[in-house]
């Protein structure tokens, strides 16, 4: 089988559990046939680093996100000084470059991947309701061998092996028939078409009535 490269997002690691486990992925990846690339781990370039990750992200077929604890914070509030105030208690953030990168990969269309440390706080796309599977694991070696993983593993791999709808190639308008180009069309557009040409042909009646009927 044919080697697929993955974009990778990931936080550079703040200790050794995190490390191991940010390598237990890799590793599990490349036992695939997937090739997973990180800007600032494994990948390099003297752009800025949203530059790089854009030239990344498009030489990729899918992306895998691994939010681990970036922030924590004992004691905060949310909405301060409002009438909505609340007290937080043991907040742990991710990297804002996770929520950064899936947004860019989903926009290109990537199959995601989302793999969240357990406690991490439940928001944006890292949370659960969107269009991806997010699994929720401490950061261990064995949560790659559970068979929720296998399963979603199989499922994200599955969709990257399959043609991508964006990539394929539309015919120009010039190539397309009347009838392809009506079936493209939304209703709304359809019956501004059909709208415009009613007026046309009432048009070409009224000037052909006026230069032959006198």
């Amino acid at each position: 089988m044919n080697e697929i490269n993955v974009f990778v997002s990931v936080g550079g690691t703040a200790n050794d559990q995190q490390e191991a486990f940010v390598r237990a992925v890799e590793d599990r990846l490349r036992s695939e046939g997937l090739i997973p690339h990180t800007v600032g781990r494994n990948a390099f370039s003297a752009d800025a680093p949203l530059k790089a990750v854009t030239e990344l992200l498009d030489k990729c077929a899918g992306t895998v996100v691994i939010a681990l604890e970036r922030s924590y914070f004992a004691t905060g509030l949310d909405k301060r000084g409002g009438p909505k105030q609340a007290e937080l208690a043991d907040i742990r953030l991710p990297t804002p470059w996770n929520q950064i990168e899936a947004a860019m990969a989903y926009s290109r269309g990537h199959p995601l991947l989302v793999v969240v440390e357990a406690g991490i706080r439940s928001e944006g796309l890292l949370e659960r309701g969107n269009d991806w599977y997010v699994q929720w694991v401490k950061p261990e070696a064995g949560a790659l061998a559970t068979t929720e993983f296998n399963g979603v593993l199989a499922s994200w791999k599955q969709k990257m092996l399959q043609p991508s709808k964006k990539v394929a190639t539309a015919k120009a308008p010039t190539e397309m028939t009347v009838g392809e180009l009506v079936a493209g069309l939304k209703p709304t557009q359809l019956w501004s078409v059909l709208g415009a040409v009613a007026v046309l042909v009432g048009g070409a009646f009224a000037l052909g009535g006026k230069l032959f009927g006198a």
